[in-house]
């Protein structure tokens, strides 16, 4: 068996930090990122590079479209004397790792003087707090987001700088809504103001991007091997995981052979996907159109979600479960009308009550996301969840009024400690959504007094 000198050599060969971000197990046009293992030194590495003990702050922004129902959606009580809502019951499992936040707006969201377009305000809005420009042509202009903004200053720490994911295909030209530009009904990044950070859709290709090594040609032609051989990643890195094994304690052994399993579960599940759609392929080349299924769709973004943030390849993430507008059907629930016709209920018993299920899967697959992250656990046992921050939102409250304040949000995760959870947090009044954003920054080691339309920090989230 062989050894890779790059991806197994002590830390005193390379340099701590360059070893703790760029540790991967490599073959032949792959290269697999590794967990947090205690026997390599990660917990000691991180330490001394001047973390704070729960390790690097992890952030992610998780949408949905349309609105809710809120009748459903609101909690009884406040603090942490308060009952999820019967569409939040699916994270009691996690009612301690998360706020749910009430009182949140971004009037920058409506009408003002630019008239209908509320869905595609409400995606461009979400994470900038800014007002789009009114254009269906090339001239687009909102404002830089969040995420981008935490990833401008931190994301030279990792592979990735960011990640943007979507569930549901793109169009990236052309007026979407109401003389806006389909720019901002599916994009909820921004680099700047003119400039969108486009979501990948395709599962397969965001596996691919994480564990293909080279250029994205050469990761192609691995693909193309690999399924003419029927041969799994895993293969290509057989040796040197091997190797690496003799060198990790009992804990850390059983924590990269799940880690392991998790991949190949991964594959499997890919493979389906690929297979679904193979009729409408030809010559092996990577599908362009979503699983057939929405739920499998958003599970196994999430996966990708969590390896990313696992394998500390990004620490800054975008989900979207679908862009504002959408009018997805969802069969896995009994809902055979699109959503955005729903979300224009009238206040009707029997469309409302079809929202209500689309927001509870919606929470339900939340929910997956956050257990996934709960179970990735560090050198010093912690949680992924722990040590993030994960909003889940809206642009949207009443989709049938398009009120674009007292915004469905949840704060996920505790930022190492940082933030305060297991409570329903209604704030008095309305504060703008980006003041939410500021401490999020702070959180993040960005200072940044200003973002958006904010009036300050909403230190009220914090421990």
């Amino acid at each position: 068996m062989t050894r890779n000198s790059r991806s197994l050599v002590s830390p005193g060969v390379m340099g701590r930090r360059r070893f703790l971000e760029r540790a991967a197990l490599r073959g032949l046009g792959v290269s697999i990122g590794l967990p947090v293992l205690e026997s390599l030194g990660h917990k000691r590495i991180s330490a001394a590079a001047g973390n704070c003990p729960a390790g690097p702050t992890r952030m992610a922004f998780v949408y949905v479209p349309n609105g809710v129902n809120l009748e459903h959606w609101r909690c009884a009580g406040e603090g942490t004397d308060y009952r999820l809502s019967r569409t939040l019951e699916p994270l009691a499992p996690f009612r301690s790792d998360i706020q749910i936040i009430s009182g949140l707006a971004h009037r920058n969201g409506f009408a003002g003087p630019d008239g209908a377009g509320d869905h595609a305000r409400a995606t461009a809005t979400i994470l900038t707090g800014m007002r789009p420009r009114k254009t269906a042509g090339a001239d687009i202009r909102v404002g830089i987001s969040v995420d981008q903004l935490a990833a401008a200053h931190i994301g030279h720490e990792t592979r990735f700088p960011s990640l943007e994911l979507a569930c549901d295909a793109l169009r990236k030209s052309g007026p979407c809504d109401s003389g806006y530009a389909c720019a901002y009904s599916y994009n909820m990044s921004w680099r700047n103001e003119h400039q969108p950070a486009t979501p990948e859709a395709n599962p397969r290709l965001v596996f691919e991007r994480l564990f293909g090594a080279g250029r994205g040609a050469d990761r192609a032609k691995n693909l193309a091997s690999r399924n003419a051989h029927q041969r799994s990643i895993l293969d290509f890195v057989r040796d040197e995981a091997w190797a690496l094994q003799r060198q990790l304690n009992v804990s850390d052994t059983r924590k990269l052979e799940e880690y392991l399993s998790g991949i190949r579960d991964i594959e499997h599940q890919l493979g389906r996907f690929d297979l679904a759609l193979a009729a409408g392929v030809a010559d092996h080349q990577l599908p362009d159109a979503p699983p057939p299924s929405s739920g499998d769709h958003i599970r196994l973004m999430a996966d990708m979600l969590v390896l990313a943030f696992q394998t500390d390849s990004t620490r800054i993430a975008t989900l979207m479960f679908a862009h504002d507008g959408s009018n997805r059907t969802f069969p896995e629930v009994g809902v055979g009308d699109g959503h955005h016709s729903l979300s224009h209920h009238e206040n009707k018993a029997d469309r409302l009550e079809k929202i209500a299920k689309i927001d509870r899967f919606y929470a339900e697959h939340f929910a997956y996301l956050l257990g996934r992250l709960q179970g990735v656990k560090g050198a010093d046992g912690r949680s992924l969840l722990d040590d993030s921050m994960v909003v889940y939102a809206s642009g949207l409250s009443d989709g049938n009024r398009h009120k674009h304040d007292d915004l469905p949000v949840i704060l996920a995760g505790r930022a190492g400690g940082r933030l305060e959870t297991g409570r329903h947090l209604l704030l008095p009044g309305e504060r703008p959504m980006s003041n939410l954003f500021v401490t999020m920054l702070d959180l993040m080691g960005v200072e940044q007094n200003r973002f958006g339309d904010s009036t300050g920090p909403l230190r009220a989230v914090l421990s």
